[in-house]
């Protein structure tokens, strides 16, 4: 009973967690979908300058594990270039996680922008319309309404992947969760630890099927 009295009185703290794995989840994810639109552009353009190093990148940051660009980011990349030192535990986080995000979202709007039928771009040609406003006007809109369900797997998939940055000591949920273990001995903390994911992950995956359906391209 003692013990379940100090694990119920370090909830204040797993919240805490949460707030940070929640917060570096919403704000990488964005980031990589703005960056991810430029990097889909460039790979499907025909234009070599853009075409290689965007396919490059996204092969990249999709080849290596998370984990090692984290770790680069904060440990190695200090070491070879110091001005690029990141001392915010947050912010190299962010920046790891905004660069995978990326070169997965890049793909996601890839294979959305190329469903959408060659007709719209003919109609939209035949109208006059550039290439940048057949794309912002006519193929991104529709494209986005394709995006959802697939851009809520990958922000499912980085909500979990968040638990990386207790590497580096960022108190994330599974950073405070070990934290906790040490200080009481108890595994018994991994409980709440692991139900807590499981409401935000329920209540994200609530919100994009909500989106899904809302926007289906279906309806």
């Amino acid at each position: 009973m003692e013990t379940l009295q100090r694990l119920v009185s370090y909830l204040p703290l797993l919240l805490h967690g949460a707030g940070i794995t929640i917060s570096l989840t919403v704000l990488a994810v964005s980031a990589g979908l703005v960056f991810g639109v430029f990097l889909a552009l460039g790979k499907i353009s025909r234009n070599t300058l853009l075409n290689k190093p965007c396919s490059a990148y996204i092969f990249f940051f999709r080849g290596t594990p998370l984990l090692m660009q984290l770790l680069f980011i904060y440990y190695v990349l200090p070491i070879i270039i110091p001005a690029l030192t990141i001392n915010n535990r947050f912010l190299a986080a962010f920046i790891a996680f905004s660069l995978n995000s990326a070169a997965y979202s890049a793909e996601i709007i890839r294979a959305a922008i190329q469903s959408i039928d060659k007709g719209q771009f003919e109609a939209s040609r035949a109208l006059g319309f550039s290439y940048a406003q057949t794309m912002r006007l006519v193929i991104i809109p529709q494209s986005i309404r394709r995006l959802i369900p697939t851009v809520g797997n990958e922000f499912i998939m980085m909500l979990k992947d968040t638990s990386l940055v207790s590497i580096i000591a960022l108190v994330d949920i599974t950073r405070v969760t070990r934290r906790v273990q040490d200080a009481t001995g108890s595994m018994l903390i991994y409980i709440p630890a692991l139900i807590l994911y499981l409401i935000i992950t329920a209540v994200f995956t609530f919100i994009f099927n909500k989106l899904e359906k809302k926007y289906s391209v279906y309806e």
